[in-house]
């Protein structure tokens, strides 16, 4: 079979239906060198990078906080932002065996530079308070020396301790219902940070 045969047999087609062949022929064409050049680009672009640690996928900031007293182990400790007063008296190592936690707020959100007093030591002699009461650790009869703070005002001390946390400043204790300026200028010589 030459091609003069093979043209013989072709039918016979008008100027728009040869037209349209080509229309069609040219955009398969064109598809089909789309879809290569994709694919093709696509499979040589395509790089693995290994997986992130997790650490890397969410940073946690660390704080330092500095707890002291009736430890096992005392010291600064770096601990995930967030923790509470627990989580860095656990980091201590723990309270040591028969101390009172209770006038610490356990669940206490912590923040960087803050120091915790477990148990610390009251500075009481025989004959009173020799020395200023550290509002941030004092115990409830710790406070209870103060003049014109009985039993029950003490107890809204630690409460309120308890509740919101540290006192930023002696004049804080102000804050506490029950102590208005009259009682906190009678005290304040007493008080410390």
């Amino acid at each position: 079979m030459n091609f003069a045969d093979l043209r013989d047999r072709i039918p016979d087609f008008s100027y728009e239906h040869k037209r349209a062949i080509l229309i069609i022929f040219g955009g398969a064409l064109s598809l089909s060198l789309v879809f290569f050049l994709s694919s093709r680009g696509n499979s040589t672009s395509v790089t693995i990078t290994p997986t992130p640690e997790i650490s890397q996928i969410a940073q946690i900031e660390n704080i330092y906080v500095d707890v002291t007293g009736k430890v096992r182990t005392p010291g600064v400790y770096q601990i995930p932002q967030g923790s509470r007063a627990i989580d860095a008296i656990d980091a201590a190592g723990g309270a040591k065996t028969g101390v009172d936690l209770s006038d610490i707020n356990l669940a206490h959100v912590l923040i960087d530079g803050e120091q915790i007093y477990v148990g610390y030591p009251t500075g009481k002699s025989a004959s009173g308070v020799t020395g200023k009461i550290n509002i941030n650790r004092a115990s409830q009869s710790e406070f209870d020396t103060l003049p014109g703070i009985g039993p029950v005002l003490a107890a809204r001390i630690i409460t309120y301790r308890k509740k919101n946390g540290l006192f930023l400043s002696v004049e804080d204790l102000q804050k506490v219902s029950g102590i208005g300026g009259a009682k906190f200028n009678d005290i304040k010589d007493r008080l410390r940070i």
